[in-house]
């Protein structure tokens, strides 16, 4: 009960934040995906400035980042937000999966306990996102048990959605078997690491604000 009275009150004052154009924008998927690559890649269009710190090791990100007050335009329109880069979302973490990408067992252990509290945390904070955009690899079958974890919550809360077939610059990137994974949502296939399509990325970003 006191959930759904939340819900409601979280979905009125996401319309207010709507009509004045500013939101707070979550970016969600599982580990690697290229989450904290996009953020930067935004604030660098947008600021100037990196985000965070990208790393070839998984759970790189493990607390909830925020940049605040992000102005982009396009075709003569205006869009205000914070972005928010949430930890990824995994169903199994294992510390030695991080020994395996060569931390120690004393680092791999802390890494593997910050990563779960992380995981907890970029649930909880699905209730504060006005849009989420969710990067999926799309070099990877979509299918997982993460993927289905991550839209599933989303669909619950009714908060709009716009998925992102990242890595399209790779062989093995597969957007239309994201796009057959998950019919209901807006999808774009980009490369955060070169910058590929990122136009068609924010007018995306503009329709689903409305």
């Amino acid at each position: 009960m006191i959930g759904a009275i939340k819900r409601f009150i979280n979905r009125v004052l996401n319309s207010l934040f709507k009509k004045k154009k500013h939101v707070k924008l979550g970016l969600y998927g599982p580990p690697n995906s290229g989450k904290t690559t996009l953020a930067n890649k935004i604030c660098q269009d947008w600021l100037g400035e990196d985000m965070g710190t990208v790393s070839n090791i998984a759970h790189e990100t493990r607390e909830i980042q925020i940049k605040e007050q992000i102005n982009i335009k396009s075709k003569g329109k205006e869009l205000s937000f914070n972005l928010v880069d949430t930890p990824g979302i995994a169903t199994k973490i294992d510390y030695e999966d991080f020994m395996k990408a060569g931390l120690k067992e004393t680092e791999a252990k802390q890494r593997a306990k910050e990563a779960t509290k992380g995981v907890i945390d970029s649930i909880k904070w699905l209730d504060e996102m006005d849009i989420v955009i969710v990067v999926l690899d799309s070099t990877i079958d979509p299918y997982s048990q993460v993927n289905i974890t991550i839209i599933g919550n989303l669909q619950a809360r009714d908060i709009p959605v716009l998925l992102v077939a990242n890595k399209i610059d790779l062989k093995k990137a597969n957007v239309k078997k994201i796009q057959a994974a998950f019919p209901q949502y807006s999808i774009v296939g980009i490369s955060a690491k070169y910058g590929n399509n990122l136009d068609e990325f924010y007018e995306a970003l503009f329709k689903i604000a409305g």
